[in-house]
């Protein structure tokens, strides 16, 4: 196994940790959550800034790619759930790792696309969407119930944003990977002005604290470290495909932290998704 393909891993595994401290803190305002989050998750680079100050040191243009990318694709997504069912907007931003992929060829410079990757993230795809609306037991919204479906365009906007951040990291002048912290830093500023302009003030209790700190630490934190470590080492299109796991691994550890018995629709999600991995790692 590659050193890229264990980097995505390690992040995917983050971000499955998601959707259950999100649910254990959904009584607190999504870009106060962010916010610190974000912040907390750019400590362990702080040493590094201390004993050098190269660790940050990156042209505007790099800081400016990594507020799009950790801001932009946040505030895009709190605005789309909203403004549209939540869960089917958390599909539409999951077609961030398709778009990883069919972008791949138009944004990065002497990379072409099989028809192998297209059809293994088009399979990837199916196995998000049975694993996310299995969440809801399959429901469709009702004839009419279609008002705030506007929210659909954000969500869109957000899954083109992180698939273009993750790109576009591959054009821009080589940065460290420590200069994440700095891109966190100044994202969770954002969205804590955000919510000072947007939302109601809240305080916060002791264990809220807590989890606030392993989200910003974990799938807020660390995530971005070594997704960043991935994508400077492996073939954006493999990773994408394979970042298909996180929403059938997220999907599975919410319905079992919450009690509920997984079901076919997750080992079907799974067959697609392994499928899809496999396929991708084929194609050269």
């Amino acid at each position: 196994m590659s050193s890229s393909t264990v980097y995505a891993l390690l992040a995917i595994a983050l971000w499955t940790s998601l959707a259950s401290l999100g649910t254990a803190l959904s009584h607190l305002p999504p870009f106060l959550l962010t916010g610190l989050a974000l912040m907390i998750g750019s400590v362990p680079s702080w040493p590094l800034v201390l004993r050098d100050r190269r660790a940050w040191k990156v042209p505007p243009r790099t800081l400016a790619l990594g507020i799009y990318g950790l801001f932009g694709y946040h505030f895009l997504l709190f605005i789309a759930l909203r403004h549209a069912p939540p869960v089917e907007a958390n599909l539409v931003n999951y077609l961030w790792p398709l778009l990883m992929v069919v972008l791949a060829p138009v944004l990065l410079p002497r990379m072409s696309l099989r028809p192998l990757h297209v059809i293994a993230a088009l399979l990837g795809f199916a196995g998000a969407a049975v694993a996310i609306l299995s969440a809801r037991g399959g429901s469709v919204p009702a004839a009419g119930a279609t008002a705030g479906y506007w929210g659909f365009l954000p969500a869109l906007g957000s899954a083109f944003i992180w698939a273009s951040y993750s790109l576009w990291t591959k054009r821009v002048a080589a940065f460290p990977t420590s200069a994440i912290g700095l891109f966190g830093l100044v994202s969770g500023a954002l969205s804590l002005i955000c919510h000072a302009l947007l939302e109601p003030s809240v305080a916060l209790s002791a264990r809220d604290w807590l989890l606030v700190a392993l989200c910003g630490l974990g799938p807020l934190g660390a995530a971005f470290f070594v997704w960043d470590m991935a994508l400077k080492r492996g073939d954006a299109r493999q990773i994408g495909i394979l970042s298909y796991i996180t929403p059938l691994a997220s999907t599975s550890l919410l319905l079992a932290v919450t009690g509920r018995p997984l079901t076919w629709s997750i080992a079907l999600a799974a067959a697609l998704i392994i499928a899809a991995a496999v396929m991708g790692t084929r194609a050269r």
